[in-house]
């Protein structure tokens, strides 16, 4: 049997990890400035996150969501007090689409409506609901297609004004920094008049923070930049540094019902161990506030550099654009010839997504390695 063929993969296979480097058979060392699509928070091969899912695979790795389990409350109360949101309530998932599907779920059952509205360039994931809100028709099959999905501008507070005043709406989606499209941000002002907006019309405002979310940004979410209080906050990524997990924050207006929501490996007993130990290292080793100091040094430092076109982003989310590079040639050259990993984004974008963890020495080489491949 073979793969299905729907990866382009780089001739690169890394075998073991530590920290923010990743190392192949023969010992060849990669720095890691792109966390496996954001998903490494912690660093790889972290000690205490070792050794928490070791213990909890030791002793039980899963049983379903039919009995109780004191490691879900467990993280719901770390959670709620790392994010700032203690008084909302958790149900647990297990990747990033799925957050978003039984977000829209949630938000139609609490509405009775059955419209979303969502935003140009927007990605929430790949499943059928979620690919329906992501504006890209290339990866929309004909099913996927439906009219219950509208997209406006990004930042056009009047077109989303427009659409959410006729009432039919059950929920408008945004992400808090949308990283697929390459590093573009809702301006503060935006995100203010949504919420109004919102309220003002019976629409719940959904906040997807699956890339941008868990310290990222420099903050526990990047839409805390701006104040506002969402309904519903999705998260994934780097919320158990690897271990497929996902999660919706969701408000105590929000009226829960028994079967409304489930799974079966979501908020499993590995998974929340996981997720534990990511919340415990993030705490003991205060990464949201690393994310937004080293963050803000590599972008202030790339600024300075005049082959590049544009820098976007906050914390340890950017996007960069060369010139005389492609985004594709430029990852290429970095990683065959510098030996660091970076994502992309469309033609032009370079993503850097790095375990917030990164060190302004790593940094620091980073930025040597970079002027040194688009000389």
């Amino acid at each position: 049997m073979n793969l299905f063929d729907v990866y382009s993969l780089y001739d690169i296979e890394p075998v073991r990890g530590k920290g923010s480097h990743v190392y192949t058979e023969d010992g060849t060392d990669y720095l890691d400035l792109y966390g496996g699509h954001a998903v490494i928070s912690i660093g790889h091969a972290h000690p205490d996150y070792v050794k928490a899912v070791s213990e909890q695979v030791a002793k039980l790795g899963f049983y379903s969501n039919s009995v109780q389990n004191t490691l879900q409350t467990t993280l719901a109360e770390k959670l709620g007090k790392a994010s700032g949101y203690p008084d909302y309530s958790l149900f647990l998932c297990n990747s990033g689409a799925e957050a978003n599907e039984n977000a829209i779920k949630l938000a139609s059952f609490t509405t009775g409506r059955a419209k979303v509205l969502a935003f140009g360039k927007a990605f929430h994931g790949r499943t059928s609901g979620a690919v329906a809100m992501t504006d890209n028709p290339a990866i929309r099959s004909p099913f996927n297609e439906t009219s219950n999905v509208t997209f406006v501008p990004l930042n056009d507070i009047d077109a989303a004004d427009a659409a959410l005043s006729t009432g039919e709406y059950a929920a408008a989606i945004v992400e808090g920094i949308q990283g697929v499209s390459g590093i573009h941000e809702p301006t503060g002002q935006f995100l203010n008049a949504l919420a109004e907006v919102c309220k003002k019309t019976g629409t719940l405002l959904i906040l997807d923070e699956i890339q941008s979310g868990y310290g990222r940004s420099g903050k526990f979410f990047a839409h805390q930049y701006s104040g506002i209080r969402p309904d519903i906050i999705t998260c994934a990524k780097g919320i158990a540094n690897g271990f497929p997990a996902a999660a919706l924050l969701i408000s105590p207006e929000i009226p829960a019902k028994k079967g409304m929501l489930g799974t079966t490996f979501g908020g499993n007993h590995l998974a929340c161990a996981a997720a534990i130990a990511v919340l415990d290292v993030m705490e003991k080793e205060n990464l949201v506030n690393n994310a937004a100091e080293v963050g803000e040094y590599l972008i202030e430092e790339l600024k300075k550099i005049p082959a590049v076109k544009d820098v976007r982003g906050r914390g340890l989310m950017i996007g960069l654009e060369v010139e005389g590079f492609t985004g594709s040639e430029l990852r290429k050259k970095l990683l065959f010839e510098h030996h660091i990993f970076t994502g992309g984004a469309g033609q032009y974008t370079v993503r850097l997504l790095p375990a917030l963890s990164l060190s302004k020495e790593e940094a620091d080489y980073f930025l040597d390695e970079f002027k040194k491949a688009i000389q």
